[in-house]
């Protein structure tokens, strides 16, 4: 986190936010799964990937001392909480633990919560169709459910694990599902995300908009320093074309409406 905020100094941006993980899913693991050294050390017996629960106050103390070195840089916490809609116990007591100012709201498993699998495991052996439209179904659910998150994160995710050997993603293929997703989410009022880790086509910003979507924020998904802000340049100028506009102070989101750009959460 120290050396992400001396990262953006130098690439003098007014703020940060460090949407930090907290996974609440327990993922089953099949045979033959490639799993990390990070996600071995997390397999349980049952053949479930459980992940550490988030230290939420070592989190919030490395911020206030992020804070402390870098005055002049806008340091903001935040939390991206996986499956929200499934955990709501665990959710509000995690919420309950520190005041958060984004609370992002993300979908990483497919299959439901009976048998939810990473994306990248059932990219390997299921059609990347199925598994786009599987993630789509559960981000809809998500947004459609009261689970208190403000802002929707990569609701692409799935393209970052489409396989090679498959023909090019292409967004007008699952249309009608995205459009769903949009507008579901824009009717409870929150935000999309605009994450540039694979950079987001500019049809889902449109039809975000076109949806009635008012606000955007911007993610690099910079789990590396030297990753942050990656592609912000091309994302504003997608959202501008799109009509979300900065608002007067740095840390609000990009809107359409004239005095607004924060959701609620």
């Amino acid at each position: 986190m120290d050396a992400t905020c001396a990262r953006a100094e130098q690439l003098r941006l007014p703020s940060v936010a460090f949407t930090e993980h907290a996974d609440l899913t327990p993922w089953v693991v099949r045979p033959g799964d490639t799993m990390s050294e990070v996600l071995e050390r997390w397999l349980g017996p049952d053949g479930r990937v459980a992940p550490r629960p988030l230290d939420v106050e070592g989190y919030l103390d490395c911020l206030e001392r992020c804070r402390a070195r870098y005055p002049g840089l806008q340091v903001l916490s935040g939390v991206e909480l996986s499956e929200p809609h499934w955990h709501p116990e665990e959710t509000a007591a995690l919420l309950a633990r520190g005041r958060f100012h984004r609370v992002l709201g993300s979908v990483h498993s497919v299959g439901g919560r009976a048998e939810p699998r990473l994306v990248d495991h059932a990219m390997r052996d299921t059609a990347a169709a199925d598994v786009v439209r599987a993630y789509l179904a559960e981000a809809a659910a998500m947004a459609a459910s009261d689970a208190p998150f403000a802002v929707l994160a990569h609701i692409d995710y799935p393209v970052r694990h489409w396989p090679r050997r498959a023909r090019p993603f292409r967004p007008a293929d699952f249309a009608e599902e995205f459009r769903e997703v949009l507008r579901v989410l824009a009717a409870g009022g929150r935000a999309l995300e605009i994450n540039t880790k694979v950079p987001l086509a500019p049809e889902l910003v449109r039809w975000w908009a076109d949806a009635g979507g008012d606000a955007v924020s911007f993610g690099s998904d910079a789990h590396r320093p030297r990753d942050l802000a990656n592609g912000f340049a091309d994302a504003a100028r997608v959202a501008r074309d799109c009509g979300f506009r900065p608002g007067g102070d740095p840390v609000q989101l990009w809107s359409r409406s004239p005095g607004s750009g924060t959701p609620r959460s």
